[in-house]
């Protein structure tokens, strides 16, 4: 796929221009957005992505704008994948919902960073050595595994003794004053609580940054399909947090469907370099020509039916949930929180 300057130029300019207008809106008004107003924002994200991958389709060919689809729709499951973390990481330091917004907004633009130099990487690594997918594909393979055995209350334990490490270098207070990073109590210059939640989610960014573009690169190998597929993946991603609030905790089955996906492209990504292998100790150093190749098609499948079929499952055993009423152990707990009230 051959993408002109001009293209890469506008866009690197319309994603930092939307950026900016996010940025100063919301520091110009820190609020907790309505239902309306995430929802309407979302849409035009979401037609955005679907307008630019018609784009693609009709300019570049059909083959680029599967691709482009198959990647932003993989990207969008993890980045909703990453609403899990938010949550906790907002909960656990009791962040006002009012500054929450501008938080995530830090949080994004870290995700962005993160992701464009692991694309930057990703892309030379994959021009140099084509061995490199062995390494994409069983890292994936570990990854699913991982996301399917481990929960998001393990990786809020490891960021809680980072946190704790933290606590003890540098003066912290528990008080917010807005989103300032400094503030003055007794005379004493602290940080405040907004530079703790800066760090769980710079960390949270980097760790699915790691995952995430290995995933895509199994998806597409063409950078500009790579960076635009996070772009759109991650811009409705703070509308998308209020819009579900407390629902994405309760797609239950989210993170298996996920994990599939993510053993799916490492399987996909495993073949391909079999097909494409150099590697002396394997079949000579000579192609695997038996080794099947998954088509774009195939992966938007995949991707789509995985998703489709988690959501649908989770929705399903919430609302069987709410028939039954709650479990032994959910009353218990709203027994004794009212009476410890």
């Amino acid at each position: 796929m051959e993408v002109s300057t001009l293209e890469w130029g506008i866009t690197l300019v319309v994603t930092l221009a939307v950026l900016a207008f996010d940025v100063v809106i919301i520091a110009r008004d820190p609020h907790e957005p309505s239902m309306k107003e995430c929802a309407i924002a979302l849409c035009f994200y979401i037609g955005a992505a679907i307008a630019f991958g018609a784009w693609v389709l009709l300019y570049h060919g059909h083959q680029y704008g599967v691709e482009f689809y198959a990647g932003w729709l993989t990207e969008y499951s993890l980045s909703i994948d990453n609403l899990f973390v938010f949550l906790i990481i907002m909960a656990r330091f009791s962040v006002p919902r009012k500054y929450q917004q501008e938080l995530l907004m830090a949080g994004i633009i870290l995700a962005l960073v993160f992701r464009g130099i692991f694309i930057l990487i990703g892309a030379v690594i994959i021009e140099q050595w084509s061995w490199v997918f062995y390494i994409f594909g069983l890292f994936l393979l570990y990854t699913a595994a991982n996301q399917a055995f481990t929960n998001h209350d393990d990786e809020a334990e490891t960021e809680n003794r980072l946190i704790g490490f933290l606590r003890t270098r540098i003066p912290i207070t528990d008080r917010f004053e807005g989103a300032k990073f400094r503030t003055t109590i007794d005379g004493r210059r602290m940080f405040t609580p907004v530079i703790i939640v800066l760090i769980a989610l710079g960390t949270t960014d980097l760790v699915f940054a790691l995952d995430s573009i290995p995933a895509i690169f199994g998806i597409t190998q063409v950078p500009f399909l790579v960076f635009t597929a996070n772009v759109f993946a991650l811009m409705g991603l703070r509308q998308l947090y209020f819009l579900l609030g407390d629902l994405v905790d309760k797609l239950v089955y989210l993170k298996y469907g996920i994990a599939f996906i993510l053993a799916f492209i490492g399987v996909k990504l495993f073949l391909h370099a079999l097909h494409e292998n150099e590697l002396p100790f394997i079949n000579g150093g000579q192609h695997v020509d038996w080794a099947p190749e998954i088509g774009t098609f195939v992966s938007l499948g995949v991707i789509v039916g995985a998703m489709a079929v988690a959501v649908i499952a989770s929705l399903v055993k919430l609302a069987i949930d709410r028939k039954r009423g709650p479990s032994a152990e959910e009353r218990a707990r709203l027994l004794d929180e009212h009476g410890r009230e």
